[in-house]
């Protein structure tokens, strides 16, 4: 009868932060919803996630010249770390993705690391993002295909 207790007594283990895990929840869908409007080049998605900011909406035209340039982004998002303080919510995410121009291309592979910047507690909203972006890829694909400076002369 005692096994019987305890078998049932842990099966009925209730979340000791319910309010916590579902921000963390929230925040999950935030940054899954940011890559899924990229990946799918939903330009009207991917400004919902942002929060009204200069900074902000020089990056929606880079997303949008990559939404032009490449035919199909595939990206991946590895969250490493998320810090709360407050209303402001810090994840550190490790992305990788292929941005191809056209379907018989192999693409163009990348990877690296940011920082997503998002406020808000019901509401989760990117407010800034800093590192190596995954978004803007026709930039950084067109400033790589620049020449190297040649030497000045002596």
């Amino acid at each position: 009868m005692l096994c019987a207790l305890a078998a049932g007594s842990c099966s009925s283990k209730t979340l000791q932060y319910p309010a916590d895990y579902e921000r963390m929840q929230r925040i999950d869908r935030a940054v899954e919803s940011l890559r899924d409007a990229y990946q799918k080049k939903d330009p009207s998605a991917f400004r919902a996630m942002m929060a009204p900011s200069d900074h902000l909406e020089s990056l929606q035209h880079q997303v949008k010249a990559d939404f032009e340039t490449f035919h199909a982004i595939s990206l991946e998002f590895k969250v490493e770390r998320v810090i709360i303080e407050g209303d402001n919510v810090d994840v550190y995410v490790r992305w990788q993705g292929v941005w191809k121009k056209h379907a018989d291309d192999t693409g163009m592979r990348q990877r690296g690391h940011t920082r997503l910047q998002w406020a808000g507690t019901q509401s989760v909203l990117l407010r800034d993002i800093q590192g190596d972006l995954p978004f803007g890829m026709k930039t950084k694909q067109a400033l790589s295909d620049l020449p190297p400076p040649k030497p000045a002369p002596r």
